[in-house]
């Protein structure tokens, strides 16, 4: 079997085993998020934390909830990495430099995992398994309690009240990725994925002298690095390493845990708005998108010119040969167009438009499909500027699921789809000005500029994934990466939440026979266009200084 038709093979299995778990998780978070039901781990939790989950927030109420807990969870994690020397399970490693545990710290609260260290070399037991892996339900979970508010927003009239955050939140992580984290854990530990304390042990002959390894909660961890789209690996290999990722079969498995929640958060909303045909018209175009830069990713890897490409099938270099070139442009693809940001292959060696496709992925707003929570709400930002925009054709005030999308509504999607590329293309701009961030760079050129670009927009799209090339461990990268994790994950929260409060109050406006169809094949073409024009070309200038450029001259 060729490595084109393995590759497409391995691409049909996976959209059957999305569609099949579409439905049942789709409508099992909908009915999550709407019990009034209250499990007695739940109690333990609201009483311990002193909240209320039947008082319903207004959306400031709700966003100081979210930023309240965000700003604990940093304090604490941060906490964690400066105290390591002293913590038991620490394997001997000191503690962590400050500037590189406020990036950490603000990288997994973030739901970023941005490393700028080797997880093998630096963290102990407990920061990975007590703070790493619990920041990985919590950050996720609050990436879905923000969607989940919004999708309120679009389904309530006449009032401002949003929900519960608390119950939100500890609903998202007990009833949804708890359980699935549990059986995916035991699937990849059953694939060969290491699950222990063990401490450093030598093993083998390495090059004239030993290696050495250390063991630790892999599996469990691997499982809600993917599942919640956060990305951060226990070792520095990320999922190419063969302790977190030992097979094809685990591979593609990843790669559905990825996938499975962005995905049917669609049928969520589809649910709670009261219309599952809407729900179809967002899957629909996160669908396209994904299966296109798929295809496209395909297509560049294994069309590359010249004797290395022809002996080894396609651009092999930097790829794990127990995946191949189709498994590892599938999950570079999820990966960017999510915002897990876990690699299985070294993106920095992609070709250049390869490379291109990896950072326009990440460009577009991670919504195809996005990361756990927040590609949802992203695309329906998406949805509200098409409507807007077909309203400017036509002549008539938009509306979106029987809201007008007005002056106020329309303000705050436009505010949250600039706050992100004016945090990368600033702080590129910067780096590439400055003379201290610039010698970090590798590579010069093309490329090394599009190492800069790729690691901000990485940063404050919160995916996480690098090109690698970038000595991204000094002061300047740790400290401007770690703010635009930061401002990159909290400021679009705020218009989204005041967004979801200003629907709310509305009164439902009725169908009428000029009412654009959001629920039909036309919006949907409508609504990738919108993407790819609105975000897309915002970076096009970068784009054509980097990625575009070295690909035309390879």
């Amino acid at each position: 079997m060729s490595s084109q038709m393995a590759g497409v093979l391995q691409l049909l299995a996976l959209i059957a085993a999305l569609a099949l778990a579409y439905r049942p998780l789709g409508d099992y978070m909908a009915r999550v998020y709407s019990s009034e039901k209250h499990y007695a781990p739940e109690k333990w939790v609201y009483k311990a934390i002193g909240a209320n989950p039947t008082a319903e927030m207004r959306w400031p109420a709700y966003l100081r909830g979210v930023l309240a807990f965000s700003a604990v969870s940093v304090l604490f994690l941060y906490g964690l990495q400066r105290l390591q020397g002293s913590l038991p399970g620490s394997l001997g490693f000191a503690s962590i430099d400050p500037d590189q545990a406020f990036n950490t710290a603000a990288s997994f609260v973030a739901n970023t995992n941005w490393q700028s260290y080797y997880g093998e070399q630096a963290m102990g037991h407990v920061v990975q398994t007590g703070g790493l892996a619990v920041q990985n339900f919590v950050s996720a979970a609050v990436g879905m309690a923000v969607a989940v508010a919004l999708v309120r927003g679009f389904a309530r009239s006449r009032t401002g009240e949003l929900g519960n955050f608390w119950a939100d939140l500890v609903r998202g992580v007990v009833r949804i990725l708890l359980p699935i984290s549990v059986v995916g854990a035991v699937i990849l530990v059953a694939c060969g994925a290491i699950q222990n304390f063990a401490g450093i042990h030598e093993v083998g002959q390495f090059m004239g002298g030993t290696q050495q390894w250390n063991g630790g909660a892999v599996a469990s961890q691997e499982v809600i690095k993917e599942l919640g789209t956060n990305g951060g690996g226990y070792f520095n290999a990320n999922s190419a390493h063969p302790f977190e990722n030992p097979n094809p079969f685990s591979n593609l498995f990843e790669i559905f845990l990825i996938l499975v929640i962005p995905f049917s958060l669609t049928r969520t909303f589809g649910k709670m708005v009261g219309s599952v045909k809407q729900g179809y018209a967002i899957l629909a175009t996160m669908a396209v998108i994904w299966v296109g830069f798929v295809a496209l990713m395909m297509w560049t890897e294994f069309a590359g010119k010249g004797p290395a490409f022809e002996v080894a099938g396609g651009a092999m270099e930097g790829k794990e040969t127990r995946f191949g070139i189709g498994a590892s442009a599938i999950f570079s693809v999820s990966t960017t167009l999510t915002s897990t940001g876990a690699v299985n292959s070294f993106h920095s060696s992609y070709t250049g438009f390869g490379g291109g496709i990896q950072l326009l992925g990440m460009q577009l707003g991670e919504i195809a499909p996005g990361g756990v929570g927040s590609g949802l709400y992203g695309m329906l930002i998406m949805a509200i500027i098409a409507v807007f925009i077909a309203g400017l054709m036509v002549g008539r005030t938009p509306e979106y699921l029987g809201k007008k999308i007005g002056t106020r509504e329309i303000k705050f999607a436009a505010c949250y789809i600039l706050i992100t590329p004016a945090l990368v293309l600033g702080f590129t701009a910067a780096a590439m000005a400055l003379d201290t961030p610039a010698n970090s760079m590798t590579n010069s050129g093309a490329h090394g500029f599009s190492e800069i670009l790729y690691a901000y927009t990485s940063g404050a799209n919160n995916n996480g994934s690098a090109f690698a090339g970038l000595n991204a461990d000094t002061q300047w990268f740790n400290s401007t990466i770690g703010i635009a994790m930061l401002l990159g994950r909290f400021l679009p929260m705020v218009f989204v939440l005041a967004l979801a409060g200003s629907l709310a109050e509305q009164k439902p406006v009725p169908e009428t026979a000029g009412t654009l169809r959001t629920d039909k094949p036309l919006y949907t073409g409508l609504l990738v266009g919108t993407i790819l024009i609105v975000t897309g070309l915002t970076y096009f200038p970068a784009l054509a200084l980097g990625p575009l450029a070295e690909g035309l001259a390879s």
